[in-house]
């Protein structure tokens, strides 16, 4: 409730800045320009103070990045305006030439604010450097340095979440962007459940990824508790109730889009074109965009979180929405937000010198 709270304070706090912000280019702020621009580079300037350290440990996240590299540039573009007033190149030059004047000009009110904001914002840099060189791009974004890229399939086990590249890590230029969760269905191998846009929920031969790379690279996330024997028990049905729920699901909205297609009379090349590009797959498309978990149909993280928490583990809240009020407003459950979850822990190279040393 408290994590909700903050969030829903947090949102409303960037949508009223972004709100002045606007008002600021469009000339209607009801100030002085300097102190316009003072005031509103200093509130930017404490609300990405107040969320640094979150962003700086977060910073796989797209989302977290930006959250320090747009303010930082537009509070520090706001504080230079009010050190380079009046914008006369002869007087700008004058005061440089002269460091009476220039000392003079910066320890008036105004330009002595936006000079404490300036060095504030060169240090919000440097810590967003510095926090930058504990991270190594891999693929299209950052993981974690020390982090074990691609662990052999013998290194992994039931309840460990994977994490792949692929064509929604590139489109929001991350490292990981699908995910997958280790099951054992009592077959004589490891396989994992997850669910394709094009196929909806299934499971495959874990080998299937670590052999054949089929997504490139992956990382894998272990749960900080193991299964129990009793959770490891109930793996196997669950998987094949989830299975079964979302082929009941496909069917029924086979059956509906057809009586729409009959309905509106569309053309074969009309209806072609929509199972192309929306596919009845079992896939949980309106969950891809908002967070939403359903029942029946499911994202591929959709899944593996409904799996975990049909089990009984807990995990973060995800797709909690703009306000933190289970709307799943522009909250999606982005697969590399699961490296910041308390459930979790990411395999390392030392979990690979552990298991190479096992191995010998």
């Amino acid at each position: 409730m408290l994590a909700r709270l903050k969030k829903a304070l947090e949102s409303l706090a960037y949508l009223w800045l972004i709100f002045l912000s606007w008002k600021w280019f469009t000339g209607q702020l009801d100030y002085n320009f300097n102190l316009s621009c003072v005031l509103l580079s200093l509130a930017w300037l404490g609300l990405t103070a107040h969320g640094l350290s979150e962003n700086l440990r977060t910073y796989f996240d797209i989302l977290s990045r930006l959250k320090v590299r747009v303010p930082m540039i537009f509070g520090i573009l706001l504080s230079s305006l009010v050190l380079f007033t009046p914008w006369q190149l002869e007087v700008t030059l004058a005061r440089l030439i002269n460091p009476q004047e220039l000392l003079a000009h910066i320890l008036s009110p105004l330009p002595l604010m936006a000079t404490v904001e300036l060095a504030l914002w060169l240090l919000v840099y440097g810590a967003y450097k510095r926090n930058a060189l504990r991270f190594k791009k891999q693929g299209h974004g950052p993981l974690p340095s020390g982090a074990w890229v691609n662990p052999p399939k013998e290194a992994l086990q039931e309840g460990d979440l994977i994490l792949t590249s692929g064509r929604i890590a590139k489109t929001l230029r991350e490292s990981v962007g699908h995910g997958e969760v280790v099951v054992d269905l009592k077959r004589g191998e490891l396989y994992t459940l997850t669910s394709y846009m094009e196929k909806g929920v299934l499971i495959q031969p874990l080998a299937q990824m670590t052999e054949k790379l089929t997504h490139g690279h992956y990382i894998a996330l272990r749960l900080r508790t193991d299964f129990d024997e009793k959770q490891k028990s109930l793996v196997k049905g669950l998987t094949e109730i989830i299975l079964e729920q979302n082929k009941l699901y496909q069917q029924e909205a086979r059956l509906k889009r057809d009586k729409l297609y009959d309905f509106f009379h569309l053309p074969s090349v009309l209806r072609g074109l929509i199972e192309k590009k929306i596919p009845v797959s079992g896939y949980d498309w309106i969950g891809l965009f908002t967070g939403r978990r359903s029942q029946d149909r499911f994202t591929c993280v959709g899944v593996c979180l409904e799996l975990y928490h049909r089990l009984g583990v807990k995990t973060s809240v995800y797709g909690t929405g703009l306000f933190g009020l289970g709307t799943g407003l522009f909250d999606p459950i982005m697969p590399t937000r699961f490296l910041a979850d308390p459930a979790f822990r990411l395999l390392t190279v030392a979990d690979k010198a552990k298991f190479e040393d096992i191995r010998k």
